[in-house]
């Protein structure tokens, strides 16, 4: 598990797979929908089976409650964030934390062709450079003890 591993394989270990909703919804809706996975993000999918927007909780609070809106009737397409910044599946972990941190979001779709695959936070991401480091330093503390295979 290192930086330079393409995003196809965080997306392997991701129990959900894409979570999404139609931009003819409530954000109520969409709210709705994010607790039942326990997810800060939505993506927006039109009919056609493309992204055409990302909805967060961050999203709500900052262009929904602060600005008056009404989540059961506010349409999602109202406060959601378009266009949206994707990447393709063989995208690295290292470019994907790049562009989100110069970005400042916390998802990020990736999009195989024309077809959403998955979507993946900084906490996945993260997640996966931790594990990737406690493995380093396993195999090191192996190396160094003289418990590393040969």
């Amino acid at each position: 598990m290192n930086v330079t591993d393409p995003i196809s394989l965080v997306l392997k270990t991701k129990q959900y797979g894409v979570i999404s909703i139609t931009p003819d919804k409530t954000v109520y809706d969409a709210l709705s929908v994010m607790a039942q996975h326990e997810v800060g993000a939505l993506m927006v999918i039109d009919s056609g089976g493309r992204l055409v927007g990302m909805l967060s909780e961050r999203d709500y609070a900052r262009k929904g409650v602060l600005k008056g809106h009404l989540a059961r009737q506010t349409k999602i397409t109202a406060i959601m964030t378009s266009p949206v910044t994707y990447v393709g599946p063989e995208y690295t972990v290292d470019q994907c934390m790049n562009l989100m941190t110069e970005g400042h979001f916390r998802h990020l779709p990736v999009v195989d062709g024309e077809k959403v695959v998955g979507l993946v936070s900084i906490g996945d991401l993260v997640k996966w450079i931790i594990t990737g480091q406690a493995q380093a330093i396993r195999d090191l503390h192996g190396y160094i003890t003289g418990a590393y295979p040969s």
